[in-house]
């Protein structure tokens, strides 16, 4: 087997605290990671959706159904609508909650590497969501195209409120990207069909709105992509036959972006260990570089080991990565998968 060089942890970790995460990963990973996130903890453990409890509290936003729909640390799960009659144009969103997190977390990220525990050179990773994977997960309808713009704003300056308080010399930044290639599938995503809601062909929306994205991270700050099909209940809302629409939507998004990616990540599903899947990585546009998600916690380096063989004649130089994050794996879990990575990857 050849062995792959480097490992990315894709953002969410199962440890209570950024410290922790922070630590063990350091401690376990060492010298095969780049960067390294806070794990995603609190509220964010479940991406997303916590965004409602803090959109909600927008004048001129409404929670949709009278009762909360109780969700994992207190979040309530029921969506949003621009209520009767208001402008979106007008309504003013409150702090998203991502950059206060990532100042609170690089605080600790800052003060392990003065102790020497992360090693000089690591950057401190911070996982966004695309703008359109709150809207189309929380509204609906007309709502969705009138309510983009305010969202977009409002997420971009969470990103400058980063780049602001963090050196760009410590600062990756990751675009969390999956709502997409369930529009890219015409996927059932969670009981309803992915949709877009612009005019026109749907895969030129997403290749522009990801690249606009992409292109407001600096050019003296790292800026990876991770593409995803969801993980609810360790699941994917779509199963890929194969790589090809993952490696479609990259090279269009690399392509029409006017600065270049530092790292993409593509996902591997478990079931995946013929070379079928990774036949069209063949056609991949260059990257700084590239991290398979092929590490699961069910068949640990064993299965990663054939996933990796079937990965190598078409794509000789890759990292490795879970699918997904692994914030909601289960309890005692994590420091097994973190292991698996340290023995299927070379350090730098």
């Amino acid at each position: 087997m050849t062995q792959p060089q480097g490992a990315l942890l894709v953002g969410s970790v199962n440890y209570d605290d950024a410290e922790t995460t922070i630590r063990t990963a350091a401690e376990l990973l060492g010298t095969r990671l780049r960067r390294i996130p806070d794990g995603e903890v609190g509220k964010r453990f479940h991406w997303i959706m916590f965004q409602p409890d803090v959109i909600g509290e927008a004048e001129g936003i409404e929670r949709t159904g009278d009762e909360p729909i109780p969700f994992p640390a207190g979040i309530d799960a029921r969506g949003l609508r621009i209520a009767e009659g208001v402008d979106a144009a007008s309504i003013e969103m409150p702090p998203l909650g991502y950059a206060a997190a990532a100042i609170e977390s690089y605080a600790v990220f800052e003060r392990l590497r003065a102790e020497g525990t992360v090693p000089a050179g690591v950057r401190f990773q911070v996982s966004l969501p695309t703008p359109l994977a709150v809207i189309s997960s929380f509204f609906h309808g007309d709502d969705r195209a009138a309510i983009e713009p305010v969202y977009t704003a409002a997420i971009l300056r969470e990103l400058d409120e980063i780049l602001e308080a963090i050196p760009h010399e410590d600062l990756a930044v990751q675009w969390d990207v999956a709502s997409e290639m369930g529009i890219i599938e015409r996927a059932a995503g969670y009981g309803a069909v992915m949709e877009a809601w612009w005019p026109g062909d749907p895969f030129d929306g997403l290749v522009s709105r990801l690249a606009a994205l992409v292109d407001a991270v600096p050019a003296d700050v790292e800026v990876g992509v991770h593409l995803c099909y969801g993980d609810a209940g360790e699941k994917h809302f779509f199963e890929p036959r194969d790589a090809a629409n993952l490696v479609r939507y990259a090279n269009a998004v690399v392509a029409a972006s006017a600065r270049p990616l530092t790292w993409l990540h593509l996902p591997v599903p478990i079931d995946h260990d013929d070379e079928a899947y990774f036949a069209p990585l063949t056609g991949l546009a260059p990257v700084g570089e590239l991290y398979l998600g092929l590490v699961h916690r069910e068949d640990g380096v064993e299965g990663a080991a054939r996933r990796v063989a079937a990965a190598t004649p078409f794509a000789t130089e890759f990292g490795v990565a879970t699918e997904c994050g692994i914030g909601r794996a289960p309890a005692g879990s994590t420091e097994g998968i973190l292991r698996t990575h340290a023995e299927v990857a070379a350090a730098w």
